[in-house]
């Protein structure tokens, strides 16, 4: 019962949200959004879990603002407005008229949000492995869940900035298979998508514990979350076209699935998930691993959104089993 309090307000405003759309489109608008906040949650189960790690570390004055705040942010920042940024810059077209081609031709803006999608999977896929790596390849990491591979992995950590040269050439392989004209964009996406991951850790890590920087690093970790959600995102916010071009229903949709996913990751980080499943950290690296190579490759060809949640929802799944085997071991 506890557990169900605790999701009791998402799940209110779930009701809420979907009636709005059901009163808006009908049933067809309804089943929709309904569609889209379950492949929201699939895809960003991974999210839910790397988030706790870094929310664990915040007050709880700040948990609660990543709840409220963020999820302003969440829905109306990265799902409907940082696509038609985006497609602006890449158009080199003003915001306002992208917008009005959203609002007023869906159809036309989704065509060109598609057009977009080398900048947009290049960059979310470059910061995500970024995420990804940076967590394997660590010298100091000394608990492994796929041994011989993360082993290995930790090992390559000693080599200075090893993880950036990955990514680096990872890019660098992918804009030679690209037609010509997005090879740039490739390059360029993917290495803003660096340079923020590489800011954003430098700022949250050079904070102490002390009392008078306590805010400070919470705004810092608050400003990382909400850009790690935003690579997430990104890749079902284009697929999200795939399924409807109507703004409000997408927006409804993603939204409802973005606000649960924060209410888990706070769920997490108050039953210490992270303590006690203790492979399920190492599953999300690997999920999120998995986006980032879907990215890429979603660069030459079009991935299905199945597949894309279907690695994640694999590892996340595959670890957590893999920690209750080894807690039955121990007992």
């Amino acid at each position: 019962m506890k557990t169900l309090a605790f999701f009791t307000p998402s799940l209110i405003i779930s009701v809420f949200v979907l009636g709005a759309v059901f009163w808006y489109g009908g049933v067809e608008a309804l089943f929709l959004a309904a569609l889209l906040s379950v492949l929201e949650v699939t895809l960003s189960f991974d999210n839910a879990v790397v988030n706790a790690k870094v929310l664990a570390r915040m007050t709880p004055a700040w948990q609660q603002r990543f709840l409220t705040w963020g999820i302003l942010i969440a829905v109306v920042g990265t799902r409907l407005i940082l696509p038609i940024l985006i497609v602006a810059v890449t158009v080199w077209t003003s915001p306002w008229v992208i917008a009005k081609l959203a609002f007023f031709d869906p159809e036309a803006y989704g065509h060109l949000l598609e057009g977009a999608r080398y900048a947009i999977n290049s960059f979310g896929a470059s910061f995500l492995l970024m995420v990804s790596l940076k967590y394997f390849m660590n010298a100091s990491k000394d608990r492994h869940w796929l041994h011989v591979i993360e082993h290995y992995l930790a090992r390559s950590g000693k080599i200075e900035s090893i993880a950036v040269a990955v990514v680096l050439i990872a890019l660098t392989a992918v804009s030679f298979l690209v037609p010509d004209e997005a090879s740039t964009v490739v390059l360029v996406a993917g290495i803003v998508g660096i340079v923020i991951f590489i800011l954003m850790e430098g700022i949250t890590s050079s904070f102490s514990v002390s009392t008078e920087e306590v805010e400070k690093a919470g705004l810092a970790m608050f400003i990382y979350l909400n850009v790690l959600d935003t690579a997430f995102s990104l890749d079902s916010v284009v697929g999200a076209f795939a399924l409807s071009n109507s703004i409000p229903v997408i927006v409804a949709g993603l939204g409802i699935g973005a606000y649960f996913v924060r209410t888990l990751t706070i769920y997490l980080v108050k039953k210490k998930a992270l303590d006690t499943i203790i492979f399920l950290e190492h599953g999300a690296h690997w999920a999120i691993f998995g986006l980032a190579a879907s990215m890429l490759v979603g660069t030459l060809v079009e991935v299905p959104e199945i597949i894309t949640g279907g690695i994640g929802l694999f590892f996340v799944v595959a670890a957590y089993y893999s920690s209750l085997l080894l807690k039955k071991k121990e007992v």
